[in-house]
């Protein structure tokens, strides 16, 4: 253990399920997300005649972003699990590799295995140049092939099943989805990367949307008293896990935005039959990605647009504020109990 500890390798669920999940995260926002994004108005762009040149330039940056997700994600799970420099660059190849061969999971877990591995044997040779990345890569080769895509395999057909269960029974599975995929959004882990890793897209996507959505805004709202306009922006369209050492503290402040999110999440399935895809399904509103991918998954319209409105913001405000300040009148919920830190 204490070589473990000397080699910076912790083998605790924080580290591999909250630490590199959340780093995964990022590197998926740096590339896919972000690059499905300039995609997207590239293409929107492409309306426009006079603007047909900068659409293409888009278009293409988008592609060429999106393509690039698996060294991406090696890079960022590396860099998580504080890696040493041969490691860190070695890890880009294994988590390109382990997204050729494996998606999103083959290259989260190529990328994390190669890079504990690597710290091993890091700086243990005198050809620790050879070595290290040598050793790194090989890991996550081997990873990418065998491993891999046996992992995305069985995320795919889980997200498949919640797909398949939801269009079966979309008022509960409805409310399911939203439920967990919102708390796993608050909650120090990647919903992001769980939503990308299941393939998530449908109507599932939608709820999942409608959920995170209500867990920022929810809290957003519910907290302004205490947080101001600042606390309403890293909320509303940053991340609800800001709250997250209020939750340890009193527990019931989760329940409003939870509520937001079951109350809604019919809607969004039965009424409204919102769909989303993978890269917006688990965003919720951060820098309203979850927004923009549903009208990339729908097609933009003030129709569309009006629904998101009720759907993502102004009905989760709304139903927290009514929540939360009945907690508050029944001492539930205490003033400074969502006071952030920021």
């Amino acid at each position: 253990m204490d070589f473990l500890k000397r080699k910076g390798i912790d083998l605790s669920w924080r580290t591999y399920v909250i630490t590199a999940l959340s780093f995964m995260a990022l590197g998926l926002f740096s590339s896919l997300i972000i690059g499905l994004i300039i995609r997207t108005i590239g293409e929107q762009l492409a309306r426009f005649e006079f603007l047909g040149l900068l659409s293409v330039f888009l278009t293409e940056m988008g592609v060429l972003a999106m393509g690039l997700m698996g060294p991406a994600i090696g890079v960022a799970v590396a860099y998580g699990l504080k890696a040493p420099r041969l490691v860190l660059f070695a890890a880009v190849v294994s988590g390109a590799a382990g997204a050729q061969l494996g998606g999103p999971a083959g290259a989260f877990v190529s990328a994390l295995l190669s890079t504990e591995i690597g710290k091993l044997v890091s700086k243990e040779t005198k050809v620790d140049i050879i070595v290290t990345p040598f050793v790194t890569i090989t890991v996550g080769f081997f990873v990418a092939n065998f491993i891999g895509p046996v992992i995305q395999s069985g995320m795919t057909q889980f997200g498949s099943l919640v797909m398949w269960a939801t269009e079966q029974q979309p008022f509960l599975m409805g409310i399911l989805v939203a439920t967990l995929m919102g708390l796993a959004l608050t909650a120090p882990i990647s919903s992001a990367a769980i939503a990308i890793m299941l393939e998530l897209e449908g109507i599932a996507a939608g709820a999942a949307t409608v959920g995170c959505a209500a867990q920022m805004v929810g809290f957003a709202v519910s907290s302004y008293r205490e947080n101001g306009v600042s606390g309403l922006m890293a909320l509303g369209i940053g991340t609800s896990m800001l709250q997250v050492p209020n939750i340890v503290k009193n527990p019931l402040i989760l329940v409003p935005p939870t509520v937001a999110g079951i109350c809604l999440a019919p809607f969004a399935t039965i009424v409204f039959q919102m769909v989303n895809n993978p890269a917006g399904a688990g965003m919720g509103t951060s820098g309203f990605v979850g927004q923009i991918m549903t009208f990339t998954a729908m097609g933009f319209s003030w129709n569309i647009f009006f629904i998101i409105l009720f759907l993502h913001i102004l009905g989760p405000a709304i139903i927290s504020l009514i929540v939360s300040e009945w907690f508050r009148k029944m001492k539930l919920i205490k003033p400074g109990d969502m006071k952030i830190e920021q």
